[in-house]
């Protein structure tokens, strides 16, 4: 098996559900991984927007996820915390998830969750870093990582 990631909501390269996005609920889906790589010390989420019109869009960085979990069950959003883990300021400047919200009008956009599994865990990074800040940070530990891809037009 290889290191995979997957959603009960959405297959790769299909939609993802209104609930999901800033025009339903704007909650997470549920993701769930397999296989993780040896020696990972933590894993990185983060869902990213390369289609947005002035250049990625950061959604969502949830880090220092213990290599142990196999999945986040649905329903986080901006402002939910949770114990097990950091989660970064999206560029909608909100600390946590903030779902698909492309222009009206634009062809839908393809939303990447990849999931990075980490040789080490990401240190130095204060309550209101930045999701751009936190995947810099990761860049250098990275061993692996996934996407799962969806789509999502206004």
């Amino acid at each position: 098996m290889a290191f995979a990631l997957t959603s009960n909501a959405f297959a790769d390269g299909q939609a993802v559900p209104r609930q999901y996005t800033c025009d339903g609920s704007n909650i997470s889906p549920r993701l769930a991984w397999t296989d993780v790589p040896s020696g990972t010390r933590s894993l990185l989420l983060a869902c990213l927007d390369p289609d947005a019109p002035g250049g990625t869009f950061h959604h969502w960085v949830a880090y220092n996820i213990p290599p142990e979990m196999t999945e986040l069950e649905d329903g986080y959003r901006a402002g939910t915390s949770d114990p097990r883990f950091s989660q970064a300021v999206n560029d909608f400047g909100r600390i946590g998830y903030g779902g698909p919200c492309p222009p009206h009008g634009d062809r839908p956009h393809a939303y990447h969750f990849r999931l990075s599994a980490l040789h080490d865990r990401i240190g130095g990074m204060t309550d209101h870093a930045s999701c751009k800040e936190v995947i810099e940070a990761a860049k250098p530990l990275e061993i692996a990582s996934v996407d799962l891809v969806g789509h999502y037009g206004r």
